[in-house]
């Protein structure tokens, strides 16, 4: 009797910080259950997979990162299909589905994703599964979890589809006309129903078409509520052609007080607590990621003190020469500004206006002190972590954590390898129910990773980004080995800055500018805390060595020391030529790196006053003239001397008229100043190929800097919406509208 062979398809993906890569490895785990084999790879291992002449499903999983780019690990795939030579049937024998990750907070919403679809279909690819776009604005669990329940039965159609074609195909060889009966020694893939569990009532729903009408309801595409990047060419005919895409928060629950009435106390949800229906519901949980890793702590004679993180390579460490308060005490965040002093580091000396630099920071020490509590290790901080792969894991291409070095201590792992102040995951939490205690937190943990506990777990988890500390102080009879975390946390990230200087006026010298971030207090986290990197800096430089105002000289202390890298690869600098006109969007902290670009300007001004240089714009905005207006009477000597052609400022949180004014109220924001200059704006993008850079808070700000530029176009030119989102999609791809935002 013949060996049965399982169906096979491939998972590619392409991941920056881990999401993706995670989901693909999902899909390749649990393919067997569902009678099928994947074959996964990632998307710079091109050596694995061939798609010219795949002849099985391929399923895609890819990120975005930056300004709409590529992860790193899928750079070089993007770049080779975009090449011109590729003739239109390349992938004529492609069929694809693809699950695209992105956040609305960002204007090219998923647009990695959205290359790779429009290229491959332009390369003749064909879909056989509408693609997914997850916004980790409001959850990507909202998109993913309903893409994923019905890619199985996508993917058995698909095969049967390209089963069938194959066999037709022998059929005609063999001189049979295609709707004889098939020779016998070609076997038909059997195909069993799809079934899905609802996630309202858990009761079983058969039938595919009913599975994606539930998943078509959960989601919708509306023109309003995409970003220009959404600009691409239809989906195929047919079922195809709906995208999936998350309309919105689903949370509805809110943070109230206990109701007393009567004197009886009437319990509210919160991180810890459920309220019905949701307490009352059966639960769909993901499946039990499988452990991959046996970790061990052994003592040793003596143990390295070491400070800093160990890839030394690339990174310089740099003092801290002089340090600024921007703002004044009464002011709603307070800004700092430091110098470092780079003059003992040619790479880094190299830097240009718009760059942007790495700072590696280490997790406080109370949180990690905490963190070792909470594992039951306070005996062990100093104890070697020794990492090896489990010999029988199920984990698909398991492999060690290549961020985290051998022979380091637990204290090291925990305070520079590991990022936990990151969100707990769903599948963490999933990990952390086999490990809990007490039968009313482990049920409240499975409600928080479940479908029905998906609003709870936005609401009370991932919207006020509670840590994984946090989460293990709110549920204290749970106690999990090493291993969990460093198999579920990321790699501690370096947390990027702008430079807010040119070396050209302050050679040897690296100026950047920051606002100590404050995290309010809330359900599982008791009390505010700070930033990570922000509140590390904050405390790191001595008291003494903060000047007020613009002093510039500290008197002698003691210069603490910093890790930091160049970043590569920017494309946030004024342009080559000085004559192309400048507006620059800075409202707060985001005017930094324009401090850089007048710095050259002025410069150049000075060494070829015959030159011919463009006009210069900028819209800045904070809340108070006199608390928070940073480089004051820097922005007013720009304009002073002619190098600031134009400074628009205003204040959202000031009462009085705009100077020279009557009646007409003040602009609050950026965007109210750039709608009072339309005309202009739109003659320097549209007609003299002049730049716009916009830099400062994503969700917000970005966003209305967008919407508001669209709609100057769209006035300006009179032309509707969809034109309007063009042209300024057109300046995108023309790298004349760059941004440099952050969530």
């Amino acid at each position: 009797m013949p060996c049965e062979t399982k169906p096979r398809f491939v998972v590619l993906y392409g991941s920056q910080k881990g999401q993706a890569q995670s989901l693909a490895e999902g899909v390749a785990e649990v393919a067997e259950e569902h009678g099928l084999v994947a074959e996964l790879s990632c998307l710079d291992q091109n050596e694995n997979y061939n798609l010219e002449k795949e002849n099985a499903p391929v399923v895609f999983i890819v990120s975005t990162t930056g300004d709409g780019e590529p992860p790193d690990n899928a750079l070089r795939f993007v770049k080779c299909i975009k090449r011109k030579a590729l003739s239109g049937d390349h992938y004529k024998d492609l069929t694809y589905a693809l699950l695209a990750l992105g956040d609305t907070n960002y204007a090219n919403f998923c647009n990695c994703g959205k290359t790779i679809e429009k290229y491959l279909e332009e390369l003749g690819g064909k879909q056989f599964y509408a693609t997914g776009y997850a916004d980790d604005g409001v959850g990507l669990e909202i998109v993913v979890d309903p893409w994923l329940d019905g890619i199985w039965d996508a993917i058995k159609g698909s095969l049967s589809t390209i089963n069938s074609q194959r066999t037709d195909c022998l059929k005609e060889e063999a001189g049979n006309s295609p709707n004889e009966t098939p020779d016998s020694s070609i076997a038909d893939i059997q195909l069993s129903p799809l079934t899905i569990t609802d996630s309202q009532n858990c009761e079983p729903v058969s039938e595919s078409k009913e599975a994606r009408s539930n998943f078509a309801s959960l989601t919708s595409v509306s023109a309003t509520q995409t970003a220009p990047a959404d600009l691409r060419p239809a989906s195929p005919a047919g079922s195809l052609g709906l995208a999936f895409q998350a309309a919105g928060s689903v949370s509805t629950l809110r943070q109230d007080a206990p109701i007393v009435d009567d004197g009886h106390v009437t319990p509210v949800a919160s991180l810890t607590r459920s309220l019905p229906p949701l307490s009352e519901s059966s639960l769909n949980i993901p499946a039990l990621p499988p452990s991959y890793l046996e970790v061990s702590l052994q003592e040793v004679d003596a143990v390295e003190q070491t400070f800093g993180p160990l890839n030394k390579e690339t990174l310089h460490e740099v003092p801290i020469s002089k340090a600024v308060q921007m703002t004044k005490g009464d002011s709603v965040k307070t800004a700092l500004l430091l110098e470092l002093d780079i003059s003992a580091y040619p790479a880094m000396m190299a830097y240009q206006p718009g760059d942007s630099f790495d700072v590696f920071c280490p997790n406080g020490a109370t949180e990690v002190e905490d963190v070792i509590r909470q594992l039951g290790l306070c005996d062990q901080s100093n104890h070697s972590v020794h990492i090896a792969l489990r010999k029988d894991t199920k984990k698909r291409g398991a492999q060690l954590p290549l961020y985290i070095p051998q022979d380091i201590s637990l204290l090291f792992l925990l305070t520079w390898c590991l990022e936990i102040r990151s969100v707990p995951k769903k599948a963490f939490l999933r990990a952390l129910v086999e490990h809990t205690g007490d039968g009313v937190q482990k049920r409240r943990l499975q409600e928080l990773c479940s479908k029905q506990g998906s609003a709870d777990y936005n609401l009370y988890v991932r919207d006020p980004g509670l840590s994984v500390g946090e989460l293990l102080t709110a549920f204290p009879s749970c106690s999990p080995p090493l291993s969990i975390l460093i198999e579920h946390l990321p790699k501690l990230q370096p947390r990027p800055y702008s430079a807010a200087s040119c070396c050209l006026r302050h050679p040897g010298k690296l100026h950047f500018v920051f606002n100590i971030v404050e995290f309010p207090a809330c359900s599982g986290r008791p009390a505010g805390r700070r930033g990570l990197c922000t509140g590390w800096l904050s405390d790191l430089i001595n008291p003494a060595a903060v000047c007020p105002g613009n002093a510039e000289s500290s008197g002698a202390v003691a210069r603490p020391k910093i890790h930091v890298r160049p970043r590569s690869s920017c494309s946030f600098r004024p342009p080559s030529d000085p004559s192309a006109p400048l507006l620059m969007v800075g409202p707060g902290t985001g005017v930094a790196p324009f401090i850089g670009f007048l710095q050259q300007r002025e410069k150049q001004r000075q060494e070829s006053p015959e030159a011919t240089f463009g006009e210069t714009w900028l819209f800045f905005g904070c809340r108070h003239r006199d608390r928070d207006y940073l480089f004051r009477e820097e922005l007013e000597g720009f304009v002073s001397s002619g190098t600031l052609s134009h400074l628009e400022v205003c204040f959202s949180r000031d009462d009085q008229l705009e100077e020279g004014t009557a009646a007409t109220p003040r602009s609050r924001y950026v965007q109210h100043n750039l709608l009072l200059h339309s005309q202009r704006i739109a003659g320097i993008l549209l007609k003299h190929n002049g730049f716009l850079y916009v830099c400062g808070d994503a969700k917000n700000m970005a966003k209305d800097v967008n919407d508001t530029v669209t709609e100057i176009i769209k006035t300006e030119l009179q032309v509707n919406q969809f034109d309007a989102m063009k042209r300024i999609a057109e300046l995108r791809d023309q790298k004349r509208y760059l941004q440099d935002i952050w969530g």
